[in-house]
């Protein structure tokens, strides 16, 4: 009997047109608006002429994660989600606005693998009675310690 082939493709890419930000968080590239302008920094002359800082906007509506994720990505970004319920991510440590464009979508990646990790409950918990003995035990053998110390009258 032949082996059977899997459906899944060998590479772990994205289909095409879309953009992998997470294990399991994909996007449409196309939902992905980047807009470029002159940037300070490194560059010379070359920064008043050339557009090379590059604006990241995604909207969060746009984003195929749970409520919970978006929650803890809206509290991850703070400043950077707008009032229209967008990521606005901004780059212009590059003079190339291609490296510009890839550094915000490795910030916006990085932003959406950070919110998809659940933060682990804390269960409150009682020392043990041996624990609480231990504890007592050490407290009672520093004060006779400390009235070994005094002077006797």
């Amino acid at each position: 009997m032949p082996p059977v082939k899997s459906t899944q493709p060998e590479d772990d890419s994205p289909a095409p047109g879309r953009v992998r930000l997470a294990p399991g968080v994909e996007i449409a590239e196309d939902a992905l608006d980047y807009s470029f302008t002159t940037s300070g920094g490194p560059g010379g002359q070359n920064v008043n002429k050339v557009a090379t800082r590059c604006r990241l906007r995604v909207r969060l509506a746009d984003l195929p994660m749970y409520s919970d994720a978006i929650q803890r990505l809206i509290t991850l970004a703070g400043s950077l989600i707008t009032d229209a319920g967008e990521v606005l991510i901004t780059c212009g440590e590059s003079r190339s606005a291609s490296m510009n464009r890839e550094t915000c979508l490795e910030r916006l990646s990085e932003l959406v693998k950070r919110a998809q990790v659940r933060p682990k409950i804390r269960r409150a918990t009682k020392p043990s009675r041996g624990a609480k003995e231990r504890r007592i035990g050490e407290k009672k053998r520093r004060g006779d310690i400390k009235k070994g110390r005094r002077e006797t009258e």
